[in-house]
């Protein structure tokens, strides 16, 4: 290829790379999310015509192949965006970063089975090529496992004994198997599928003892080691889009982590190392008098439309009902009645990170009526009813009350400040960290049983016959 047709692609590259970085900015706020999403996806697409039209040394001529990979992918993605309902969305993201993780270990496979047996002696491609196929490995099979946790049939059903030290035995092992590949004059291949079965496994063994009431940050997590395995891969190949973006990706995925092992009170080393989340019981958290006041519509859609203000905590069991567009039309009932209603989002409410930012966009909710946890919280001493919908394990008080809960010592939204809470729930079960909550029996809490849609329904008929 001639310089002058190269300089061309790479300024085609570059202007990719700029698309991703104004898309991955649109992203971070609702009002421009969707136009973010589309310039990414632009960059991206850009980019896959550029590497598949860009003359190559050794061009193999494999266009029917290619095309075909991506037009079964894109149909099957398509489809699975298209019919996965928002519950299911946090499943729907860590298959495909799963998928993200598997494409990057397999390029990983293929080019180390192409390199000549003389290679070695710290070969620096030979390094980064180990590191995709470790990484791309570790982000395959733990997003399988995360997967099975928030479909639920992988939630209780495995327990791993002495996981911590098994992670740190599996990761001490990779570096040492990796330094001794790379000391040797020659590459020996059985030591390249014990590099992919230790990866493999250990993406089990990191995803497998954490609870599913961490799976936000677990997801955050995977995601940015899917994009580093994918700037390995670039590096691979020489391909700086592929590089640069997942060198964003795995930028962006860490810093998440971090802000929302904060919003836990959780160290990024403990996530690493894995096994946070999934000790404790059901008979941890229990210190309170177990005394339930029931709640009924008729009386609650009075004290709604006599209040001053209202805070709403939204939860996945909102967006299992759902029923956000009958919350959001409720908070327009309550409004007409001139009560300043708002809603409080806690960092890892929901099943991955945004999750209830994205089920109230959908309602058409505006952005300036969210508040954040620290906001919430000085809100909530002025508020007279706080509805809290479908939340559980971000409310529990036993996060300040327990040492022996397992989620003590996190951040939780403060609903008790407020002069009174209202629980919609289905019945008395415990939430996904599998603890009862605390706020059932607290002295100014009501629980309003039943289906959240159908409660929410009633109390707007409620106020409107009032």
């Amino acid at each position: 290829m001639s310089m002058d047709l190269l300089a061309y692609y790479e300024l085609g590259y570059l202007i990719c790379i700029i698309f991703f970085i104004v898309g991955l900015k649109g992203l971070s706020n609702p009002e421009t999310a969707r136009r973010g999403n589309t310039m990414a996806a632009t960059g991206m697409g850009l980019a896959m015509v550029l590497a598949l039209f860009q003359p190559l040394e050794q061009n193999h001529g494999n266009y029917f192949w290619i095309f075909a990979g991506i037009l079964i992918g894109s149909g099957i993605g398509l489809a699975s965006a298209k019919k996965v309902q928002l519950t299911a969305m946090p499943e729907l993201v860590s298959l495909f970063n799963g998928l993200g993780g598997a494409a990057s270990m397999m390029i990983a496979i293929v080019e180390l089975y192409r390199f000549p047996q003389n290679a070695g002696a710290w070969d620096g491609q030979l390094l980064v090529t180990f590191f995709a196929l470790f990484i791309g490995g570790i982000s395959f099979t733990g997003s399988l496992i995360a997967y099975g946790k928030l479909q639920g049939f992988l939630r209780d059903s495995l327990y791993l004994p002495g996981s911590k030290y098994i992670n740190l035995i599996l990761l001490a092992g990779t570096i040492g198997l990796i330094g001794y590949a790379l000391s040797q004059p020659t590459l020996d291949y059985t030591l390249v599928t014990v590099l992919l079965v230790i990866s493999l496994v250990y993406g089990v063994t990191f995803v497998t003892p954490i609870g599913g009431g961490d799976m936000p940050v677990v997801i955050s997590l995977l995601n940015s080691f899917t994009g580093l395995a994918a700037a390995f891969a670039g590096l691979i190949y020489g391909n700086q889009v592929m590089v640069e973006g997942g060198i964003l990706v795995g930028a962006s995925g860490t810093l998440l982590t971090v802000l929302m092992c904060q919003a836990m009170n959780r160290s990024l080393l403990n996530v690493i190392v894995g096994g946070f989340g999934g000790e404790g019981g059901g008979a941890a958290g229990l210190t309170r008098e177990q005394v339930v006041k029931e709640a009924n519509a008729a009386d609650l859609s009075i004290q709604l439309k006599y209040s001053k203000k209202v805070i709403i905590v939204p939860g996945y069991g909102l967006a299992v009902a759902q029923a956000q567009h009958v919350c959001h039309e409720l908070e327009k009932t309550m409004e007409a009645e001139g009560v300043d209603v708002k809603y409080a989002i806690h960092p890892v409410a929901g099943r991955m990170p945004g999750h209830m930012n994205v089920l109230l966009a959908e309602a058409n909710v505006p952005y300036p009526k969210l508040l954040d946890l620290e906001d919430a919280n000085k809100e909530f001493p002025t508020t007279d009813v706080v509805l809290v919908i479908g939340a559980n394990d971000v409310v529990n008080p036993a996060a300040k009350e327990d040492p022996a809960s397992p989620i003590y010592g996190m951040p939780i939204l403060d609903v008790e400040m407020a002069k009174n809470a209202v629980i919609l729930k289905r019945s008395m079960s415990a939430g996904y960290a599998g603890i009862q909550n605390q706020l059932f029996f607290g002295e100014h809490s009501r629980m309003l049983f039943g289906d959240a849609k159908s409660s929410l329904n009633k109390l707007v008929e409620e106020m409107g016959n009032a």
